[in-house]
């Protein structure tokens, strides 16, 4: 594997197996991950809470089974926010979505090994463009593994926000009849998956972040003021571990841009 870019705030988040075991209901409040007994999965998690991206990919690999969910997680991250050429991207993308069908199909009861498919494949989607994405019939994939993760897993916030903005980026790119016929997305429901998830875990910046950008699409101008706010709201929050930092920084980013 290939030196990754470091995350250059390691040293605000020191998190070890036993800091992760105590605060694990607050660092997983997005996830509903539940804490593993396993102590080499709980180091892997230790690292990625961290900022220790590439470690805790190679050590959640190395130990399987619920490491590979640690894994999934801290590849995927690292690919949204930390990885600065595209081509790798996506193929990091490609292979959390690889790894974590395969993890669905061999444990069915899995919620995130359901959640990081869609994730990965959506993130993909984005990369290649949304449009190109249900072209290859992407879409009625990532919304079939939400749905399960969620059906899963119901206090799952995160699969909330990422159907959320699977029904809002469709009716963006094809339109809401098409949308509504063709992929099952609404404007209402995608709303409301909002809401539901800052209800499950109303600290989240990410929540926050992907709330605003698809009040914006689904609505308009006249919901820019609401979406300044969600992000101002996010740029506020106090992050706990490395993920949530990257999460808070894109809303500071975002607002310093406009």
């Amino acid at each position: 594997m290939a030196a990754w870019t470091a995350f250059p705030h390691a040293s605000d988040y020191p998190v070890t197996a036993a800091s992760a075991k105590k605060q694990w209901a607050r660092l997983h409040a997005g996830d509903a991950e539940p804490c593993p007994s396993d102590k080499k999965v709980l180091e892997a998690w230790a690292l990625f809470h961290a900022g220790e991206f590439q470690r805790a990919t190679e050590a959640g690999l190395a130990v399987g089974g619920a490491g590979i969910t640690a894994a999934n997680k801290a590849q995927a991250i690292y690919a949204t926010y930390l990885e600065p050429k595209e081509k790798n991207r996506l193929d990091l993308f490609l292979q959390v979505a690889e790894r974590a069908e395969a993890q669905a199909q061999a444990e069915p009861g899995n919620a995130n090994a359901w959640y990081w498919h869609a994730y990965a494949l959506g993130r993909y989607s984005q990369g290649i463009s949304v449009a190109k994405a249900l072209a290859q019939g992407l879409g009625s994939k990532i919304k079939a593994s939400l749905e399960k993760a969620i059906a899963l897993a119901p206090a799952h916030a995160d699969a909330h926000i990422a159907l959320g903005a699977f029904h809002a980026e469709v009716i963006d790119k094809v339109g809401a009849l098409i949308g509504g016929m063709t992929y099952g997305a609404k404007k209402d429901t995608g709303l409301k998956l909002f809401q539901q998830a800052l209800q499950l875990n109303p600290g989240s910046a990410i929540a926050m972040i992907e709330y605003a950008n698809a009040l914006v699409m689904l609505e308009g101008d006249k919901k820019m003021k609401e979406a300044t706010k969600l992000y101002e709201q996010a740029a506020a929050c106090e992050p706990a571990d490395a993920m949530e930092h990257l999460d808070v920084a894109l809303a500071r980013a975002e607002l310093a841009d406009d």
